[in-house]
């Protein structure tokens, strides 16, 4: 009976054993296959941002002047031991302004391969831009000021700092952008009058809200200061006029243009073949509707009268393809008789000095001025003034400025560009 006993319990530890080890091994097979499936994944995800990082030296060669080339490196790990590599190509597609760029990162066995479009960035990137945010009259330098009742929605930068009273709101549900200013501080109003990038120097009684936030200290965007594309794509398939000129603009895809030089007289004619025109030693006054795409500027000054529309307004109708840039080498002025609601639907850009109302200071105090696009500077112009004790305005305009996202990837013909490149496409293979 005992050795029946004993038999039974050496055969019960055999099977635990043999248990145990089954188990073990099982266990040690998913740990190794959980690992590898985690090796795998890692390799997955760094083979992405390898090829990423290729298409990142597409860029940088891209904003050296270098218009085509192919190149391959291995990224090395903080130990200097290597991780992978990759292989990236860039060339111009045929004629056009885009470019793509091809990328493959390798990880061990694990290849991912990325193909992108790229583009010139243009000035149409951004709702508000300023090279500086003072506005220059005979030997005064004046600051300009956002109020109470201010709205932009849209990505804002300037080369200067800004000068905040009362509440004024900035938004940018688009992108989800930063204000950046390239000073280290803001100029307030009331209470502290200045704030770097630490912390207030006084508490500003002033409470202007940055709702995707503040970047102070931003890096500079080299200004410029001629429209010299939009010139010459004017006189290749555009259209180039002399002297003062006026255009109104019309819902079937045309426009009536006087023009004296040309001995027209509200002469009906279509856009320009390639959406270009310029107007070389006279002021150019724009209003109207536009239905198509359409760049329009002047060496002079350019006068807003009335309301400048689209066709099909983008807001309301996700299909429009309706753009416009207005370009002038010295101001874009909105004359003092313009309406009490003013809307611009177009990108504006004053390479010279401001966009600004005519007589700003002794207009009487008008209703808003919205537009629907950008409006980028060198000098900000005002649009009317306030009360600095009460924030109410006491002339010309209030800002309802909103950001037309269509501009980010699909900007106006031959609009200045920054210098950058920015993703037309982004696919992987």
């Amino acid at each position: 009976m005992l050795k029946d006993k004993k038999g039974i319990v050496l055969i019960t530890s055999y099977i635990v054993i043999v248990v145990l080890t089954i188990l073990g091994a099982a266990f040690m097979s998913r740990s190794i296959s959980e690992i590898r499936i985690a090796e795998r994944e890692k390799n997955y995800v760094q083979a992405l941002y390898i090829a990423e990082s290729g298409i990142d030296y597409a860029i940088k060669h891209l904003r050296d002047g270098v218009s085509s080339g192919q190149d391959s490196t291995t990224l090395n790990d903080s130990t200097n031991n290597p991780i992978g590599y990759y292989n990236c190509a860039w060339n111009r597609i045929g004629t056009s302004s885009k470019w793509e760029a091809t990328s493959s990162g390798f990880v061990g066995d694990t290849e991912r391969k990325i193909r992108v479009e790229l583009q010139p960035d243009t000035f149409a990137r951004y709702l508000y831009f300023t090279n500086d945010e003072h506005f220059h009259w005979q030997w005064l330098k004046i600051a300009v000021w956002f109020t109470t009742g201010d709205l932009l929605g849209g990505p804002l930068q300037t080369n200067s700092h800004f000068h905040i009273s009362g509440d004024p709101a900035f938004s940018d549900t688009s992108f989800h952008l930063p204000v950046k200013s390239e000073d280290g501080y803001i100029t307030y109003m009331n209470g502290g009058w200045t704030i770097n990038s630490t912390a207030p120097s006084n508490a500003p009684t002033d409470n202007p809200d940055f709702q995707e936030g503040l970047l102070l200290g931003a890096d500079r965007a080299p200004f410029p200061s001629k429209a010299l594309d939009l010139r010459t794509a004017a006189v290749h398939d555009g259209i180039m006029l002399t002297g003062p000129t006026t255009i109104v603009l019309k819902d079937d895809g045309t426009m009536d243009v006087t023009n004296p030089h040309q001995g027209w007289t509200t002469e009906n004619i279509a856009l320009p073949e390639n959406g270009a025109l310029f107007v070389n030693g006279g002021d150019l006054t724009v209003s109207g509707t536009l239905n198509g795409q359409l760049s329009v500027g002047t060496n002079r000054s350019i006068i807003v009268p009335d309301n400048i529309l689209y066709n099909n307004d983008p807001r309301t109708d996700p299909s429009s393809t309706d753009t416009l840039a207005i370009i002038a080498e010295r101001d874009v002025v909105i004359s003092e008789n313009a309406p009490y609601n003013l809307e611009i639907n177009a990108s504006v850009m004053a390479l010279g000095n401001s966009f600004t109302v005519e007589e700003y200071w002794e207009s009487p105090a008008k209703g808003t001025l919205t537009v629907y696009g950008g409006i980028i500077q060198d000098e900000r112009g005002p649009v009317g003034t306030f009360n600095s004790g009460t924030n109410e305005k006491v002339s010309g305009y209030s800002k309802n400025y909103q950001y037309d996202a269509r501009l980010m990837t699909n900007p106006p013909p031959f609009y200045p560009t920054t210098g950058d490149y920015v993703l037309a496409s982004w696919q992987e293979e």
